[in-house]
Parts: C-alpha cells; sequence; structure tokens
C-alpha cells in the first residue's frame, strides 16, 4: 500500500512539474506561440536572377516536406524571368540577323575599288 501512494505523489509532482513547464507558471505567462518558418525571398526583384540565387534558395520544411505555395511563387518567377530571357534572345537574334543583312548589301552595292595601274 505504501508503495502504491509513492507512486501516486510521484505522478502528481511529475504532472505539476509538466503543467507548469508548459503554462510557464508565474510572472512570464504562457509560452509564447512559434512563427513558422517562412521563405525569405532570396530571388532578387531589381534584378535578372543569376545561377548562384538559384544556388542559395532554400525552403523552409513543412509538416510534409515543402510549403507548396511557396515553392510554386518560386518556380512561377524563374519561369516568368526565363521566359523574358528567351523572348529578349530572340529579339537580339532578329535585329543580329537584319544587321548581318544589311550588311551584306552595303558590301555588294559598294563598287569594287580599283587598283593603281587600272584606268576607266
Amino acid at each position: 500500500m505504501v508503495m502504491f501512494l509513492f507512486l501516486i505523489v510521484a505522478l502528481a509532482v511529475v504532472v505539476a512539474a509538466v503543467t507548469l513547464a508548459v503554462v510557464g507558471g508565474g510572472e512570464n505567462g504562457p509560452l509564447p506561440e512559434a512563427a513558422p518558418e517562412r521563405l525569405l525571398d532570396s530571388l532578387p526583384p531589381d534584378r535578372p536572377v543569376h545561377r548562384a540565387d538559384v544556388d542559395d534558395l532554400r525552403f523552409p520544411l513543412a509538416a510534409r516536406g515543402y510549403r507548396m505555395a511557396e515553392v510554386d511563387d518560386a518556380l512561377g518567377r524563374l519561369g516568368a524571368e526565363l521566359a523574358e530571357r528567351d523572348a529578349r534572345i530572340a529579339d537580339l537574334e532578329t535585329e543580329l540577323a537584319g544587321a548581318r543583312a544589311a550588311a551584306a548589301r552595303v558590301c555588294t552595292d559598294k563598287p569594287a575599288p580599283r587598283e593603281e595601274g587600272e584606268q576607266s
């Protein structure tokens, strides 16, 4: 019987200690809520994304992996920048082709240089 009373008292002490630890007991109050871990957007908004920016990108872990919305946002941003770069590359290639065609026309329209001994 003494052992049973000892176990009951020990259980009460453990429950009281855990309750005080969780509630905070006294002037400090309960434990503050932990803010959920969020992605710090390391993709620069004021310049194009570089390879190092993508290498440094880390997503916070959630209960079942990563937060899908944050991953979707980052991938959407990268996709938009890649599409913008592809369009810019296509524009520059078109301009280059036009400049080469214009240079070729100038070369064919220009009379051939005469050598010093020739007369017309």
